[in-house]
Formats: C-alpha cells, sequence, structure tokens
C-alpha cells in the first residue's frame, strides 16, 4: 500500500484536532511531554492546512518557524504565534530524540500553549471559511 498525503485543508484540520484532543488526554494523564508532542503535532497541521489553502506546495518538515515565516508572507498578523512556534517546535525534538533534558515541561506551560494553539486554530478556520 502506497500512502500519499492530502492536499485538502479540511484533512489537515481534521487530524490537528485529533491532536488537540491527544494533548488533553495527556495532561489528564500527566504526560506532559507527549502532550508536547500532540501539540506540536496539531499546531504543524493547523499551519499546513492554512498554507495548502493559499496554494503552497507540501514540503516534509517539521519546523514550525520555518511554516510560520511562510505564513506570514500571506498575513503578517500570525507573526504574534512565533514564540508558539519556537517552543513546541522544541517539544517535538525532545519527545522524539534522547537528549539530557535541562528542564521539565510543565503542565501550566503546556495549557499556556495549548491556549495559543486555539487560538491561531480560530484564526486560520476564520479565514479559512470566509
Amino acid at each position: 500500500m502506497v500512502n500519499k498525503d492530502s492536499l485538502l485543508p479540511t484533512d489537515w484540520f481534521g487530524r490537528a484536532g485529533k491532536d488537540i484532543n491527544r494533548v488533553k488526554v495527556m495532561l489528564k494523564e500527566g504526560d506532559y511531554e507527549d502532550a508536547g508532542f500532540h501539540l506540536q503535532q496539531a499546531v504543524e497541521k493547523y499551519l499546513k492546512g492554512y498554507l495548502l489553502f493559499k496554494g503552497w506546495k507540501l514540503q516534509k518538515t517539521h519546523d514550525l518557524v520555518d511554516l510560520l515565516n511562510c505564513v506570514v508572507k500571506y498575513d503578517h498578523n500570525f507573526e504574534k504565534f512565533r514564540s508558539l512556534t519556537q517552543i513546541t517546535t522544541e517539544y517535538y525534538i525532545e519527545e522524539r530524540y534522547p537528549f539530557v533534558i535541562t528542564s521539565e515541561i510543565t503542565k501550566e506551560e503546556i495549557e499556556e500553549n495549548l491556549a495559543k494553539a486555539k487560538e491561531l486554530r480560530d484564526k486560520i478556520i476564520a479565514e479559512f471559511e470566509v
């Protein structure tokens, strides 16, 4: 079986919504590293869905800062999510690779960034539905 990535923004938004739900589950279970990983995945999928909506050619990347750089070319107002993309890119790297972690991810940090991710989602969906 050969899998091919969808180019439909709604497919990406749907998967991102599932990742948001996984963040909530992991927060309840106290697994903040996995919550951070799924938060990164959600933000990545929302950004890619937005970019696909704008006609962007799908790229294989997990670097949210690079994706945000593409997004702000379409709308500079997304610049306010720069810190979200920086920290959540780090969540992805910390969960996937064995590093010596110098600081623990906290529940409060994940909750704060989850709120920002929901704000990003709402902005993207509002523009998509126009």
